[in-house]
């Protein structure tokens, strides 16, 4: 037989009484630091960041700029510390001694002695050494190879990646690969005046001529177009190896250049971009941009 109910319906047995929550209350043990300090916490960031402080008000988003500091590697916590007492650190653009200066790691820009410092986890400086007739896409409808193939794992963990600029498919060697939409808009724009290096192996034998024909100018159909520097490398039976570099973007300049020269493009590979070389990266194999080339970047377009 069901026990009588309450007046709000609730029957008596399953009713749970102020007497019941103290007993259970009672028997609970004691917390070992009644009054926590948030900065000690494990998950003080967190802590911070939704207000849990324990007074109830919200606190300043972000993370302590000290820790930021840390992990990106600057130095331990306790030196990053001096260094912002000593005012070697920028956050956009303004000098920081207050300790525990919060910052948003995704979207302040932070300075050491003036040098930018990466300091979001979420993006990706990625060089690829593209092999011969893999497309600069990161999909093809026909099936064919293309760059993301080769960054495939990247993609499916949710990284949207993109190459900075592009090479055709019978051109090999370096290509940048991010997402960080700012950096890669500024080194493809022409005002930045961003250097690339070609190995170009051409046929005929290669003299002065050449070199100064492609440093004064070369017409195409588009415009004149004129290399920053040239270097005749090696030349033997009717080819040659000409290093080539300059800082224009067009569709195929070097090979619609040499070709007006006289000299037809047989392989071409792209060595090097501002400071960054591909060095002896093998063919299809990805790398990540060390802090001093991801610096040498965000010099070169003011960043």
């Amino acid at each position: 037989m069901t026990p009588p109910a309450r007046r709000d319906g609730t029957p008596e047995k399953n009713r749970t009484t102020a007497r019941d929550i103290d007993a259970t209350l009672s028997n609970a043990k004691p917390a070992r630091k009644q009054n926590i300090n948030p900065d000690d916490h494990p998950l003080a960031d967190a802590w911070w960041e939704t207000g849990a402080s324990g007074t109830g008000g919200a606190q300043a988003e972000g993370e302590r700029l000290q820790k930021v500091l840390a992990r990106a590697g600057v130095a331990s916590r306790r030196h990053a510390e001096k260094i912002i007492d000593a005012g070697r650190v920028e956050v956009n653009g303004e000098i920081v001694r207050t300790q525990g200066r919060r910052v948003n790691p995704a979207r302040d820009v932070i300075r050491v002695d003036g040098v930018r410092v990466n300091v979001n986890e979420d993006t990706q400086y990625l060089i690829l050494n593209k092999p011969r007739g893999v497309l600069s896409t990161m999909s093809d409808e026909m099936g064919r190879p293309c760059v993301g193939d080769y960054v495939s794992e990247q993609i499916a963990a949710g990284n949207r990646l993109f190459h900075v600029g592009r090479l055709d498919a019978d051109t090999e060697g370096l290509l940048l690969l991010t997402n960080d939409g700012e950096l890669a808009n500024r080194l493809t724009h022409p005002s930045y005046k961003i250097k690339k290096t070609y190995l170009a192996f051409v046929l005929g034998e290669a003299d002065r001529e050449l070199v100064r024909a492609l440093k004064e100018g070369v017409a195409l159909d588009d415009g004149v177009a004129k290399a920053d520097f040239v270097q005749i490398i090696d030349k033997h039976q009717g080819e040659s190896l000409i290093r080539v570099e300059l800082h224009e973007g067009r569709k195929h300049i070097v090979r619609r250049m040499l070709k007006e020269a006289g000299y037809p493009v047989q392989r071409l590979v792209r060595t090097k971009m501002h400071t960054v070389q591909l060095g002896e990266q093998k063919p299809g194999s990805l790398r990540s941009l060390n802090d001093s080339e991801l610096t040498s970047l965000y010099k070169a377009v003011g960043m």
